[in-house]
């Protein structure tokens, strides 16, 4: 199954970054989950830092707001599901969700389903995950 980039930034950064919204106590939990996961192999920095709309003017501030956003050395970009299971394949041992993703459109239907779902409802997954302020 072929990747879905949704843009190209004109000046990628020189290692891979997740942007995710650093209001959302719920993101910010999984961040720490994921960070540990994917060690020094990519940077994470929430949406609101003053150096990301600078950085990525081509980036939409509403696709923030709707998924984290993964970018590339190449400069692709990747949001929902997709920028998970690519965040993760940056550590060998998670390699597998990246490689479903990329060859099961039902599993790549799915993930993108169940992301946006959450998304949606972040205040409902953070208070049964006892994440909430």
């Amino acid at each position: 199954m072929k990747a879905k980039r949704i843009l190209t930034v004109a000046h990628p950064p020189p290692k891979p970054l997740m942007i995710f919204d650093g209001d959302c106590n719920f993101c910010k939990h999984w961040i720490v989950r994921w960070r540990k996961l994917t060690g020094d192999a990519v940077d994470y920095l929430p949406a609101q830092d003053p150096q990301i709309a600078g950085r990525f003017p081509e980036i939409p501030r509403e696709h923030f707001q709707q998924s984290v956003q993964f970018i590339e050395t190449s400069g692709d970009v990747f949001s929902g599901a997709e920028a998970v299971c690519r965040s993760l394949a940056k550590n060998p041992k998670w390699q597998w969700p990246l490689r479903f993703y990329q060859r099961s459109r039902f599993f790549a239907a799915v993930t993108e389903c169940a992301y946006h779902f959450v998304a949606r409802h972040r205040s409902f997954f953070s208070w049964l995950s006892g994440t909430h302020d």
